[in-house]
């Protein structure tokens, strides 16, 4: 476990937390590839915003999303550490439930994904269903989402149950305990982490206790 400031970004404010454990990725098989193993912070980098900023193994900021506390939300855009756009989130209400369209960088057309909220979740035991939108037999695999968000203890499965996505519960440091608002992403090798992290927005956007990252008035047709 080592202790990283996380690298060129400024998190100072009164009470804030100015640091964070990280946690040091387990080494793989020889020859296999290693789980990419992310802590997610539920914290905007802007002043008066709403969103994450996700950090890796080495503390170098990998993802960030900033919504103004204010403003439509129509919309909802995951970057990469630079800010440059990598998946957008836009919310379609439907008549007989919602679904949440996923899109490459900020395309308004052709969507990666399509996410839909179980309307049952105890009976099926799904918190939400992930659908590729590409034509194809192995493209259009889904992704079953199981487990509790609210615990942070849920995992993100292939058709043969296989976990390509968890999140999970950060362990208290030296007696200091993170809530819910700092958790670990791990991604397993050929599953996309800019997707895993969506699907975590997602989740938040479905099941979280603060601000909806959009706004539920402002979904599209």
């Amino acid at each position: 476990m080592a202790r990283v400031h996380p690298k060129g970004v400024d998190l100072g404010e009164p009470g804030a937390v100015s640091c964070i454990e990280i946690a040091e990725p387990a080494p793989g098989e020889a020859g296999a590839a290693a789980s990419v193993l992310l802590t997610v912070w539920r914290r905007s980098l802007l002043f008066n915003g709403n969103g994450f900023a996700v950090f890796d193994a080495k503390g170098n900021l990998a993802f960030r999303v900033d919504n103004y506390a204010s403003g439509s939300k129509k919309e909802v855009v995951l970057m990469d550490g630079a800010g440059k756009p990598l998946l957008t989130i836009r919310r379609k209400k439907l008549s007989l439930g919602e679904q949440w369209m996923i899109y490459e960088g900020e395309d308004d057309a052709d969507p990666r994904f399509v996410v839909k909220r179980d309307v049952n979740p105890l009976h099926s035991g799904a918190l939400a269903r992930v659908t590729p939108c590409a034509s194809g037999a192995k493209s259009r695999r889904a992704y079953k989402i199981e487990g509790s968000y609210s615990q942070r203890r849920c995992a993100v499965l292939d058709g043969e149950r296989r976990p390509m996505a968890e999140i999970k519960r950060k362990e208290p440091a030296k007696g200091v305990s993170f809530g819910l608002d700092v958790f670990h992403l791990v991604v397993q090798p050929g599953f996309d982490a800019s997707v895993a992290m969506t699907i975590v927005m997602l989740l938040e956007q479905m099941f979280g206790s603060r601000s909806p990252l959009l706004k539920i008035g402002k979904a599209f047709d």
